[in-house]
């Protein structure tokens, strides 16, 4: 199934009317859709396509594996007799020499850092391969792509080495909740939002994963078959992927994840749960995490000045990983054993309250969606997160929100309920919240709730919230 990415795709089809070369940048997440994001974008517009992904990283490899592995892929999709390249602009040469000029023609080079691992100089090899052959070609579309999205960044969208060159910077996140749900194809209309809910709080929306629910499964039965089983794509998903994307590094990444999974914190909190020193190494590998998707940098914009704060908060912003770290790695020997028995979501000790916070996590995630029901739709929105204000030593007047929607003229404070039955207490929650929240002159400050459950109606009737929000209908399952 291929579903959205409507905004990237019509953005790219403006590239086929140029008389000259493209250049395109794409990162994200493992699983998100990138190569099939161009794949589909070839299909559609019926241009020649040709994929090169580099090797994954492995014990042994070197330099001269990943251009035999270059040449075999380009040689078995092009015409000619198979070469194997010697060096990378040799490999760059070779690529232009197999472009057919009177066609237009994606050229796709995945998993970019892959390629370049072990030859230190391969930006600069790839800057002069674009430079003196690949260009001249202008019909074609070179996409360097890739989720170590912070390699990407760096010696590529940040290096003076390839300044202004660039076409498009695409970065690819999670589906929108809408179409998230359309991977129960039909049957949405006839199962429980719960279900849907449930999933969503383990997959978030990601492609890949959500191409593994069976609609005619119940909730609990997808997530046992995806998770708790030695052969689930999602029991083994996150040793891949981390392994894939950060090599040596993978385990001192991987310790952060788990402390994160305990709560959000500032890079003092978290030094602090890993004894280590707040400094270089800590801060570049929260940069990376934040860069591959896996972790959120909530800036805590001050609601005052509008500036962001030092005490920015790290919390685990993907749901798969957070439900890993949680939930399965913890019982990994007994699952690749066929000795772990899980019954249900609600059987996990601790889900009643994760259940809340992966709820929270997903809201937070696809705030945007909130908008029109904010009616702030076409308005600039300067921060939508959620949002930690310590009260003074010594003192108990700080609030903890949910997601803060801050825009110039107004404050949107969101509570986030996931419950079987939401009562009256939450009015009084809310309006601690809004008695702590600091003023600013000209500021309106209006609070909404988004929940899943039984919500007392005398909630809805009271007014203490300006918009009541049931999360069905961010899934497209009500009206606006």
């Amino acid at each position: 199934m291929f579903l959205g990415r409507e905004q990237e795709l019509e953005s790219l089809e403006l590239l086929l009317r140029k008389p000259t070369a493209s250049l395109v940048a794409c990162r994200g997440r493992r699983r998100i859709g990138k190569s099939t994001l161009f794949k589909e974008f070839a299909r559609r517009n019926k241009t020649e396509l040709i994929v090169i992904e580099g090797l994954g990283p492995r014990k042994g490899q070197t330099n001269a594996d990943q251009l035999r592995n270059f040449g075999e892929r380009l040689c078995a999709q092009t015409r000619g007799a198979r070469v194997t390249p010697d060096t990378w602009m040799a490999a760059f040469g070779l690529l232009g020499e197999r472009i057919d000029d009177t066609k237009k023609t994606v050229v796709l080079l995945d998993e970019i850092s892959w390629m370049g691992r072990y030859e230190p100089d391969f930006p600069g090899y790839l800057k002069n391969g674009w430079d003196d052959e690949l260009k001249q070609h202008d019909n074609l579309i070179l996409v360097l792509c890739g989720s170590v999205s912070a390699w990407i960044q760096e010696n590529l969208l940040e290096s003076a080495t390839f300044g202004g060159r660039f076409s498009r910077n695409i970065v690819l996140r999670e589906l929108p909740l809408d179409l998230c749900v359309k991977f129960w194809r039909g049957k949405e209309k006839r199962i429980a939002p719960r279900e849907i809910i449930d999933v969503l709080s383990v997959t978030g929306g990601v492609p890949r994963y959500l191409e593994e629910v069976d609609p005619s499964l119940s909730a609990d039965e997808n997530i046992r078959r995806m998770c708790f089983v030695e052969d689930g794509p999602l029991f083994k998903d996150f040793n891949a992927i981390f392994s894939e994307v950060f090599g040596e590094t993978s385990l001192v990444k991987a310790d952060i994840l788990r402390r994160l999974s305990a709560g959000a914190a500032t890079c003092s909190e978290l030094a602090n749960r890993l004894g280590v020193e707040r400094g270089g190494s800590l801060s570049r590998n929260l940069a990376e995490l934040c860069e591959a998707g896996f972790i959120a940098k909530d800036d805590n914009v001050n609601p005052a000045t509008g500036r962001k704060s030092k005490l920015a908060r790290y919390r685990v912003g993907d749901n798969y990983t957070r439900f890993y770290l949680k939930y399965v790695e913890p019982h990994e020997g007994e699952i690749r054993s066929g000795r772990y028995g899980f019954g249900s979501l609600s059987g996990l000790a601790g889900w009643d309250v994760d259940k809340g916070l992966q709820f929270e996590n997903l809201v937070a995630n696809h705030a945007m969606a909130l908008m029109p029901y904010l009616h702030l739709d076409g308005i600039t929105v300067r921060s939508a997160a959620p949002f930690l204000l310590k009260g003074k030593r010594g003192e108990k007047n700080g609030v903890q929100i949910d997601l803060l929607v801050q825009t110039a003229r107004v404050v949107y404070i969101v509570e986030v309920k996931r419950r079987a039955h939401i009562g009256r207490e939450v009015e009084s929650e809310i309006a601690a919240k809004v008695d702590a929240f600091p003023k600013k002159r000209g500021v309106s400050i209006r609070t909404a709730l988004v929940y899943d459950g039984e919500l007392d109606a005398a909630v809805a009737r009271s007014g203490v919230f300006d918009a009541v929000i049931p999360f069905p209908q961010l899934l497209g399952l009500g009206k606006v």
